[in-house]
């Protein structure tokens, strides 16, 4: 399905194949670099740093030595980076003057391309947050995870729309389905807002091994990026990087 589109340095996110994001999930710099000079041998598009598996990510210098050598490894990749909160699936309890602070940081160096920001997590205040972001020219991925359950799929159509109408560049939503009919729900809620609602790219999926086909089917239904795992998996039911690209293209060339 075709969605709106958004160009980040030379890749097309909304257009084609759901672009493949494999995540960074060091816990020191020497395990980040590794992390990332592995990664360029994979069959990926995009790279995000998650910020929260770093020990030391609260700290300024340390966090922009470790983005400088990504961007140098990465060379032209585009970078997301995410300080995911312990509330939906992160290792920090992190406060919201934290938050703001880590990522008004890491937006300004200019090594980054996407920052993740969490819709829900610290209410109202998160607005004002990506459009501060959005300022310094870093785009922004407003999201929300539910590590219990599906929401019934006008909720989730509504929480998509919600995150769009907050700023956001691309809105994302990840569930925990209980059955398959949590994952065709989730599809068709993805449907739904890219069909007639939306007017950036939406990334969505289901999480577990369960809902492994929201991964592979974006773009049938309409999620622009998909994320796969490189040495560590950042979540529940991430694909190999490499074997999601095969299933992809399967079903690219089979449309």
């Amino acid at each position: 399905m075709k969605g709106k589109e958004i160009v980040v340095r030379d890749t097309i996110i909304g257009k084609g194949m759901p672009k493949i994001c494999v995540p960074i999930v060091g816990k020191t710099q020497e395990e980040i670099v590794a992390q990332a000079e592995h990664l360029k041998a994979l069959s990926c598009d995009m790279a995000e740093w998650r910020m929260d598996w770093f020990e030391n990510y609260h700290e300024k210098s340390m966090r922009l030595s470790v983005l400088g050598q990504l961007r140098e490894i990465l060379g032209n990749m585009p970078i997301i980076a995410t300080l995911r909160t312990k509330k939906e699936g992160g290792n920090k309890a992190i406060t919201f003057p934290e938050y703001t602070k880590v990522n008004l940081s890491v937006a300004k160096s200019g090594y980054v391309d996407f920052i993740d920001v969490e819709a829900f997590s610290f209410g109202e205040i998160s607005e004002e947050l990506i459009g501060e972001i959005q300022k310094t020219g870093v785009r922004v991925i407003v999201s929300n995870h539910d590590f219990k359950k599906t929401p019934p799929k006008e909720e989730m159509v509504n929480r998509l729309m919600k995150m769009q109408e907050m700023g956001a560049d691309i809105p994302k939503i990840a569930v925990m389905p209980q059955s398959p009919k949590d994952v065709l729900n989730l599809m068709e809620a993805t449907e739904k807002m890219v069909r007639k609602y939306a007017r950036t790219p939406v990334i969505t999926m289901a999480m577990s091994g369960l809902g492994g086909i929201s991964r592979v089917a974006g773009e049938i239904v309409g999620s622009a990026i998909t994320f796969a795992s490189g040495e560590v998996a950042s979540a529940p039911g991430q694909m190999d990087a490499k074997e999601l690209r095969q299933v992809l293209e399967l079903l690219h060339y089979g449309l």
